[in-house]
């Protein structure tokens, strides 16, 4: 069931564990963001096989989807989401190959 779990948070996370996640909000908040190596540095933290192109992409991401939900477009709590808005906004996401 784990691996079922994991693998359905991949595929709504562009590829992304959990773990790799949450070492990258923490790499966030102790790279400056005027470090010229940033996302090198970034990537190092998280490990595996993420590139410094791979995290400043999901970097962009992240900023997108912070501006869906501060606009309005994607609600935040999650008792009221409807899973065909999600689905919507998520196919419209950086994620997908040609976006």
């Amino acid at each position: 069931m784990n691996n079922e779990m994991d693998d359905f948070a991949k595929v709504f996370s562009c590829g992304w564990s959990w773990k790799e996640n949450k070492l990258f909000e923490q790499a966030l908040t102790e790279v400056d963001e005027n470090h010229p190596e940033r996302w090198e540095v970034v990537a190092a933290m998280v490990g595996g096989e993420k590139s410094a192109r791979d995290v400043e992409k999901h970097y962009v991401i992240l900023l997108k989807d912070l501006e869906l939900i501060e606009s309005g477009e994607l609600d935040h709590e999650l008792g009221e989401v409807q899973p065909f808005v999600l689905v919507d906004h998520i196919t419209k996401s950086l994620c997908l190959p040609g976006k």
